[in-house]
């Protein structure tokens, strides 16, 4: 994401900094293990789930409102669940750290639906592909969320402790750079917000109802303008992607950026603006969310998108073992080069990867999460 009081190349540009001399060894071990163990992503049938149908049998959305769920069938003992920001799709949001994850288990992408998007119904997809998983993996899943993405998974958590169910059955979360409601783009009150993306975002957040065609199209540009800054610097990603994947990738992000509808892209800035933000999640009917082990990671910059005030970053940082009780929230930086801007998996993939593989051995060895 981007500084908003610089142009967006030079912004986006500056997340590359300095790069580990491994960097090209990574990028050989990567796309020879692509080579050699291509993935094989099936997408998986979402209507059937026992939740499902009680969600379409109360009305509370439409079978069009489905997200699309694919899995990526690996041998290990450790599924994950992936949701993916506000853009782009689940499979480019992790890209440069999917490999980590295969090594671990099945991949299992929760991709939004582009023309609309319904909170009630994800929660129940979400909690049918849990059931579904537990049934036929050998452990239950790590669910990794990001940006907005994992303002879903809370808002899905606080749903099943407002329905009066157990908590889902999971194998730990990871939450990185949580935006948890609207309130952490844009805060109460502020006239012009001090991101580039809160300014895209406000017009459409003010007037959730009306379909903002015009709203729609600037924040499109913006999304598509923030990754064709990077991309045009062929340099700095020479050390991070080879030529084919970075037309994977940018083909693919593109597609999310412009597949999007109108329609789609109001519909996730109103279910944005209906999270309740996490301070309101302090009850003992509410809490805990989860006692799966919980790693909560904030970018040490990540004032390129949320606010100076953002609440839900206030109350998780400071009431994280409220939340979950087995929980860690950490700041991840980057000592030897550019500052971690939020959720930057791509730019910054070596710096995440170390403390993935911490978390992932901690959940193999039953170990408590003192320090990642």
């Amino acid at each position: 994401m981007l500084e908003s009081k610089n142009p967006p190349a030079r912004s986006f540009l500056a997340a590359f900094g300095r790069f580990s001399p491994a960097q090209p060894l990574r990028t050989l071990l990567r796309t020879t293990g692509k080579r050699f163990n291509p993935a094989r992503v099936e997408t998986l049938s979402s209507v059937a789930g026992p939740a499902v149908r009680a969600c379409l049998a109360r009305g509370e959305g439409a079978p069009e409102m489905l997200a699309c769920i694919r899995r990526e069938n690996r041998r290990g003992t450790q599924p994950t669940i992936v949701l993916g920001g506000y853009v782009p799709d689940a499979g480019e949001q992790v890209y440069l750290v999917r490999g980590f994850l295969a090594r671990q288990g099945s991949i299992y992408f929760v991709d939004y639906p582009r023309t609309d998007f319904n909170s009630a119904l994800l929660a129940a997809q979400l909690n049918d592909l849990v059931a579904e998983i537990n049934a036929r993996e050998a452990s239950p899943p790590v669910v990794l969320a990001v940006s907005f993405g994992a303002g879903v998974v809370l808002d899905w958590l606080r749903r099943t402790r407002l329905s009066g169910s157990s908590a889902p059955h999971l194998g730990g979360l990871i939450l990185i750079s949580p935006v948890c409601s609207s309130l952490d783009i844009v805060a109460p009150g502020e006239t012009k917000p001090t991101t580039l993306l809160g300014r895209a975002l406000k017009p459409m957040l003010d007037a959730p109802e009306t379909e903002n065609a015009a709203a729609v199209e600037k924040a499109r540009a913006i999304f598509a303008r923030m990754f064709e800054a990077g991309a045009q610097n062929k340099t700095a990603l020479a050390t991070l992607l080879t030529r084919h994947e970075l037309n994977e990738l940018r083909a693919g992000v593109q597609a999310t950026i412009a597949g999007v509808t109108p329609a789609g892209a109001m519909a996730r800035v109103r279910a944005m603006q209906a999270m309740a933000c996490p301070s309101t999640y302090l009850t003992p009917e509410l809490l805990p969310l989860s006692d799966a082990p919980a790693l909560i990671l904030y970018a040490e910059k990540e004032g390129a998108v949320l606010s100076d005030r953002a609440p839900g970053r206030h109350v998780l940082e400071k009431s994280c073992a409220s939340f979950f009780p087995r929980g860690l929230c950490r700041m991840i930086s980057n000592p030897h080069g550019s500052p971690i801007q939020h959720a930057s998996l791509i730019f910054h993939a070596s710096n995440f990867l170390p403390v993935f593989g911490r978390f992932y051995r901690s959940l193999k060895k039953h170990k408590a999460l003192v320090s990642i």
